[in-house]
């Protein structure tokens, strides 16, 4: 498995990366995760529309919590998009989450099971068994099309990038 090496930072501390650098232009890998119903969800079971694939650490946090609460709000903008939020929170805690905040238009999805998003997405901190965050904008035919890796894991992706990236391969 490749190690990135002080690829994204946590408050300050350089943290290693499990898995590849993915690019624009590659095929999205694979994955395994867990639904809020704790029926699994695959790459395939989301084909077909345009995706952006959020990677957060944890939902109970403050700065994946307002991620998802603006991607939740933003994607009613855009038909035709779905945004998937995954980090390793049980899909019962993401349930209990999403009531909470009023998020209805994010899919979230847990890694907690399988844990092979994180390494297949090169997102997985192994230190602390939780992904970093990052953006992944796939097309309807898994390619990926935008991909941020947000360097310092407590800072906010580019969300106007993204989602210019969505809108622009949804029309």
């Amino acid at each position: 498995m490749q190690e990135r090496k002080g690829a994204v930072t946590l408050r300050g501390n350089p943290m290693t990366l499990l898995g590849p650098e993915l690019k624009p232009g590659d095929k999205a890998p694979d994955f395994k995760v867990i639904g809020n119903d704790m029926k699994p969800v695959t790459l395939a079971d989301t084909a077909g529309k345009v995706r952006i694939i959020a990677s957060v650490p944890s939902l109970d946090t403050p700065v994946c919590d307002m991620e998802t609460k603006r991607f939740n709000e933003e994607v009613t903008k855009l038909p035709g998009v779905e945004i998937l939020t995954i980090s390793m929170d049980l899909p019962m805690a993401q349930a209990r989450w999403c009531g909470a905040a009023g998020v209805k238009n994010v899919r979230t999805l847990s890694d907690y099971r399988e844990r092979n998003f994180g390494p297949a997405y090169g997102v997985l901190i192994p230190d602390i068994q939780l992904d970093a965050r990052a953006v992944f904008v796939l097309d309807k035919d898994n390619t990926i099309r935008y991909v941020e890796y947000v360097k310092e894991v407590s800072e906010h992706p580019n969300y106007d990038a993204a989602l210019a990236a969505a809108k622009k391969l949804s029309s």
